[in-house]
């Protein structure tokens, strides 16, 4: 049983006939956009453009026959594509290694991580990524794509470096302007855009890129300079090559491999989400991560570089109105198809227009809606936000991840140890509330008999938290017993046990008292386990009792027998409950609830 989770193509047993058509026409409206986005992804990762289109066929089949959404289909991504640009162009830098052969090894290294993952039940770990961190990256991402993209649009020469670099030295490039490749660029924008408005069921790229084909055909423009996709490297007619991925220089990659991997697995995952939203569909998420795993293995092996799932084509396939997994499936047979017959034709494209194509896809990416929600959100949103942004500027897209997953992981540990400390006091009508120290109400306050009501995990973590709460209490001279309500505090430890203990008998040698109040049956036994019971004093914890605030009760008449007649006088609020209580209180009162 544990191993059917991950063969999700057994559904297919139940697939009925009259679903075909439906998942075949969605396939194909799929297929003109895979086509050229193949083509310029692998441009922006660097690496032969057959590779982007490799990356298309195999692992979408593998990808859709494992995972467990019915929609998602795999292949090359913008973001993922950037990050594994940046790796090509450090690797081959610095050692013997080929960009194809960077791509391939990565594919693989990238696919054993996400499948461990997935066979380990680790899918929870993609969770911990904040929303405002991937808005960030992509953000990010998206800004330098266009950005490397402008070389393209003018026709002038690749310069490298960060973001600033690389402005500054497209704008001294300037005066060597092809007027054909800016026509190029900005027509095959202009009619992507264009045709989106008229039809967004249009295949907008498909039809720019066509038309661009046809014109540098027709006029020839190839001999006036007009760069063309075979150029980089010709896209051969046939199926896609069996590779090995390299074994000399993989310890070099480890770290970009486990961002790719990260990145892959927060995207697909993003993506698979969102169309299980729409249709209703229930994901295995173990299962999501270990087919990502599998296509981008498979990548490795048909000369492909990391996948992804393409929230683009995915959700094409979806409102093409793709029924089950098959649809795809047949995405990737269809892209076999295409580089047995068309890969020569293909390469024909002017490398200008897959620059117009990409800088309308990075806009794409720039999601103005969620950005402004951001920025309208916490502080801590807006910030992890920027600073993921910002360093996918200035420094190394693996290296930005890894700022973004620790960005994360500080907020996730920041709101994990998230101790809540409020006072308690008598309220208008006579009843428990918290104290809101932001507002001015007729909440009434006795100065020597002090409740703090302590809410969330009180582990070692929040110990600090908790001296520090102790600490507002213990400084006021006029406090004679301060009653701790520890009802809503859960997974006590030593290490508060100590600060608790503590506490205790530095009031006591003041000739002060602390109280413990509503402990949980596994806080007790700790606190009897570890001594500290006995040490705070047993007739100084009370236990959680059912009925509304017994133990609340019994904890205040112990403390207004330590203080006696004080400063309240006849008047003291908490004096003045107790007196109330005892003439409304009768023995069907009480509920069986436990509240402390």
């Amino acid at each position: 049983m544990y191993l059917t989770r991950y063969l999700s193509f057994l559904d297919l047993r139940h697939y009925r006939l009259r679903f075909l058509g439906r998942d075949l026409s969605a396939s194909i409206s799929v297929i003109f956009l895979d086509i050229p986005q193949g083509v310029a992804y692998a441009l922006i990762a660097g690496l032969p453009p057959a590779m982007g289109l490799y990356a298309a066929a195999f692992p979408a089949i593998i990808g859709a026959l494992f995972r467990s959404s019915r929609h998602v289909v795999t292949g090359p991504s913008n973001a993922l594509s950037l990050l594994v640009g940046g790796t090509v162009a450090t690797a081959t830098a610095a050692g013997n290694i080929t960009p194809m052969e960077v791509g391939i090894t990565l594919a693989f290294m990238v696919g054993v991580i996400q499948l461990l993952a997935g066979l380990l039940r680790l899918d929870a770990l993609a969770d911990y990524i904040s929303h405002p961190v991937v808005r960030g990256y992509i953000t990010g991402a998206a800004v330098l794509i266009a950005v490397g993209q402008l070389h393209n649009v003018t026709g002038t020469p690749t310069h490298g470096g960060n973001l600033l670099h690389t402005i500054a030295g497209w704008i001294g490039d300037l005066p060597h302007t092809e007027p054909l490749a800016v026509a190029f660029a900005v027509g095959t924008a202009t009619t992507v855009l264009g045709v989106r408005r008229i039809d967004s069921r249009v295949p907008a790229p498909i039809l720019a890129m066509t038309v661009s084909i046809l014109l540098t055909h027709l006029l020839q423009l190839h001999t006036y300079g007009l760069r063309l996709v075979a150029d980089l490297a010709p896209i051969p007619a046939g199926l896609p090559p069996f590779t090995l991925p390299s074994i000399d220089n993989w310890t070099a990659l480890v770290p970009a491999a486990v961002a790719c991997a990260v990145l892959s697995l927060v995207e697909s995952s993003s993506v698979a989400r969102a169309l299980a939203t729409r249709s209703g569909q229930r994901l295995d998420m173990a299962a999501e991560f270990a087919a990502q795993g599998l296509a981008n293995i498979g990548a490795a092996f048909s000369g492909a570089y990391p996948v992804s799932g393409s929230l683009a084509r995915s959700a094409l396939n979806q409102q093409a109105g793709a029924v089950s997994r098959l649809s795809a499936v047949f995405c990737g047979l269809l892209m076999l198809v295409v580089l047995l017959f068309l890969g020569p034709l293909i390469g024909q494209t002017p490398i200008a227009s897959l620059a117009g194509l990409l800088l309308v896809l990075a806009s794409d990416l720039i999601d103005r809606h969620q950005i402004g929600k951001i920025l309208r959100g916490t502080q801590s949103d807006k910030a992890a936000f920027v600073a993921t942004m910002l360093g996918t500027w200035v420094l190394s897209l693996d290296q930005a991840i890894y700022l973004g997953v620790g960005i994360s992981l500080v907020l996730f540990l920041r709101q994990a140890r998230l101790l809540t400390a409020r006072e308690m006091a008598i309220g208008r009508k006579g009843r428990f509330r918290e104290i809101d120290p932001d507002v001015t109400d007729a909440t009434r306050v006795c100065r020597a008999i002090r409740i703090l009501n302590l809410t969330g995990p009180l582990f070692f973590a929040v110990a600090g938290e908790l001296e520090r709460a102790l600490d507002r209490f213990t400084g006021d001279a006029e406090m004679r017993v301060l009653i701790l309500r520890l009802r809503q505090a859960q997974n006590l430890d030593v290490t508060t046990v100590n600060v608790l203990e503590a506490a205790a008998e530095k009031l006591a040698r003041e000739g002060r008292t602390l109280l413990l109040l509503g402990l949980r049956p596994p806080a007790l036994r700790l606190l009897q386990r570890t001594g500290s019971a006995a040490r705070i004093g047993k007739e100084n914890v009370f236990p959680a009792q059912p009925g509304w605030f017994t133990a609340m009760e019994a904890a205040l008449q112990r403390a207004l027998a330590l203080v006696g007649p004080h400063s309240c006088g006849t008047t003291c609020p908490l004096a003045e409950y107790m007196a109330a209580q005892s003439h409304l209180r009768t023995p069907a009162a009480t509920t069986p609830q436990d509240v402390g």
